[in-house]
């Protein structure tokens, strides 16, 4: 299984119901300010570096962030604040992300999540969880991180779960590191949404060190 194959199989999937109901609707109905663009309306595949050292995973793709541009993190507020902070920390080679053919490449890290359509109010439910988790264990399986960075205890949660390990061990809090037994380190960080970013519960020095943090432990594994 290469990405590509997996990304297809991806963009493919018709696994629940509710979700495909409400990105196809999401698709159609649009938002007024992106009346005139058209909508990917799919499930989103990661992207990024095939090699990376780092994976980063999200929740699930944003309404009319993701569900339109078909890229992970790429059109909303989430990545409006993502793709600074990886770009100063040289993962990005540019801070400014619109679509898919804006030119960014992310170097040493791939993008994923653990929910591949947008879920209504943002909240995929466990049973469409689970049946996304596949899909980023074959990309932990092909892509064989270093550093897994869970951006939002959900992710943190199904890397846990991936893992067969108990979160009542390993508990997600901002900036914590665990090394798990295949040697991979998994990196939480509060997630990159308005709700956080907007509050003061996420800010940009608190981020910035997240990815210097991710720098330092792949380099700790050369």
């Amino acid at each position: 299984m290469t990405l590509e194959k997996l990304n297809n199989e991806i963009i493919q999937c018709r696994k629940c119901p509710r979700l495909v109901e409400w990105r196809e609707e999401v698709a159609r109905v649009k938002r007024k300010a992106y009346k005139d663009e058209e909508y990917w309306g799919k499930p989103v595949p990661g992207f990024g570096d095939p090699r990376a050292r780092v994976l980063v995973v999200g929740l699930a793709p944003g309404a009319h962030g993701s569900n339109r541009t078909g890229r992970q993190f790429t059109g909303d507020a989430s990545g409006g604040f993502l793709f600074p902070a990886l770009h100063r920390a040289g993962f990005a080679n540019q801070a400014e992300v619109k679509s898919r053919s804006d030119g960014l490449i992310l170097k040493d890290m791939y993008i994923t999540a653990s929910g591949r359509c947008a879920p209504p109010d943002n909240k995929p439910s466990p049973v469409e969880l689970n049946n996304c988790q596949p899909y980023l264990e074959r990309e932990i399986q092909i892509i064989q991180p270093k550093v897994i960075v869970c951006l939002g205890r959900i992710a943190f949660e199904r890397i846990l779960k991936i893992n067969s390990l108990r979160n009542s061990v390993y508990k997600f809090t901002h900036g914590a590191s665990y090394q798990l037994q295949n040697k991979v380190w998994v990196l939480c960080s509060y997630h990159p949404s308005q709700q956080n970013t907007l509050t003061g519960k996420l800010t940009v020095q608190m981020f910035d060190q997240i990815w210097k943090k991710a720098r330092d432990l792949i380099n700790e594994n050369i």
